[in-house]
């Protein structure tokens, strides 16, 4: 139950702050959101906004989604035929097309649809007892979709692409920039939650409690200047230093120590303690606990993170495996190790799982956000957009290329999980 609480906490936090990204700049951009969702599947809560964006909370609680007028896939079909409610206002204009059985006004007026125009003309024309009959629609109005989704129409001017280049681009910047953002606070507060950021530069050492060096009377704070006669300057040469003790050892090795402690230099010998299969001192790196060092440390893991991320892209490009990408499943699989070490642990695969989305998302495939930048850029180079066929035709590429990947890395991690 750990595990499932974890994984829908972290997938669920990671996407909705993406698609916040988008939502934000989608508006300041002047393009209409019809949607801001939270979850996945039929809704079970829904509010219409002043600024014209239905709020919902669907039953699924995995991510959410932005539905931007003009952007992929939102586009408002009505076959012809289809029986709809209207809702006229007192000049004769509809606000509201009703094609549910949902939130029916008594008022409105039956017609069976036979055209419709709502980018342009923004008119609905039908038989209203077998008379056919035009109407003009509101600017604003909505339409009820078949779930019982009431949402904004979306007329041409309040499109995605009827938008600046520049509001292009940040909206589709903004998403992977939110999960950096996340990241970066995500790791702060992980750091303010430990009390400190870990320092390996130094051979000060934080004392485990518990372990074979706090056993021997050593606290945290004291700094081990040498092992069995070696110098060590920092706290990769300390692990250097016991692995080379405990290598081939069929027992636990005995450690010399100089350590200085309370301005003290004493020698100690230790007996290391055998944890998880391998011979442990008992230390861990000493923490810097002041305030400007956690957020520093915030900044500095969130670029060492990244690095390391582009680092691994970069080497699965260059030698494609698909045994070293991960879907949902393994996302679960990992959340569920985390949740068995508490909420730091959650806390800091959450960061870098969003860092790792952001980047991923940057990638120039069409159908992602970094093959929209890249088209956005295209166009900016150009001074024209690229023919909208020509981008359905990219960007159907993109998805295809995307949904084989998915099904592939998902098959893989149920085998590589469950088998």
């Amino acid at each position: 139950m750990q595990g499932i609480i974890a994984f829908i906490f972290i997938f669920g936090v990671i996407v909705v702050v993406h698609e916040f990204g988008h939502f934000y700049f989608a508006k300041k951009s002047g393009i209409l959101v019809r949607e801001f969702a939270i979850g996945m599947g039929p809704k079970i809560f829904a509010h219409t906004g002043k600024d014209g964006t239905a709020y919902t909370i669907r039953i699924l609680p995995l991510g959410g989604y932005v539905r931007m007028a003009g952007w992929g896939e939102d586009t408002t079909e009505i076959k012809t035929g289809t029986p709809v409610s209207l809702t006229i206002n007192d000049e004769g204009i509809v606000t509201r097309i009703n094609l549910s059985n949902k939130m029916l006004d008594n008022t409105s007026l039956p017609m069976n649809v036979t055209s419709f125009d709502f980018e342009s003309k923004l008119e609905i024309t039908g038989l209203v007892l077998e008379e056919e009959k035009t109407f003009k629609v509101d600017h604003d109005a909505t339409i009820v979709e078949e779930d019982g989704t009431e949402v904004r129409i979306a007329p041409l001017d309040v499109q995605y692409q009827n938008a600046s280049i520049w509001g292009r681009l940040i909206t589709n910047f903004a998403g992977p920039m939110n999960n950096f953002i996340l990241g970066l606070l995500a790791f702060i507060l992980l750091f303010f939650l430990q009390g400190g950021v870990p320092d390996t530069q130094t051979n000060q050492v934080t004392v485990v409690d518990g372990g074979a060096l706090q056993a021997a009377g050593v606290e945290t704070g004291a700094r081990l200047q040498t092992i069995n006669g070696v110098v060590v300057e920092d706290y990769d040469d300390i692990v250097v230093a016991i692995a080379k003790a405990s290598d081939g050892a069929k027992k636990a090795p005995e450690l010399a120590l100089e350590v200085e402690q309370a301005g003290t230099v004493k020698e100690v010998t230790v007996v290391t303690q055998k944890v998880d299969g391998a011979y442990r001192l008992g230390v861990s790196p000493y923490l810097k606990t002041g305030f400007v060092d956690k957020v520093v440390g915030g900044f500095k893991e969130t670029a060492s993170t990244a690095l390391l991320i582009v680092t691994a892209l970069k080497n699965i490009i260059a030698r494609f495996d698909i045994h070293q990408l991960g879907g949902p499943v393994a996302i679960y699989n990992v959340s569920s190790q985390a949740a068995e070490h508490g909420f730091t642990s959650v806390l800091n695969l959450l960061a870098m799982l969003s860092i790792n989305l952001g980047i991923f998302n940057l990638i120039p495939i069409p159908a992602l956000d970094g093959g929209k930048i890249l088209m956005n850029l295209i166009e900016l180079i150009r001074r024209k957009p690229l023919k909208q066929e020509t981008e359905s035709y990219i960007t159907l590429v993109g998805v295809a290329i995307m949904f084989v990947l998915m099904i592939a890395v998902t098959w893989n991690d149920i085998m590589r999980v469950f088998f």
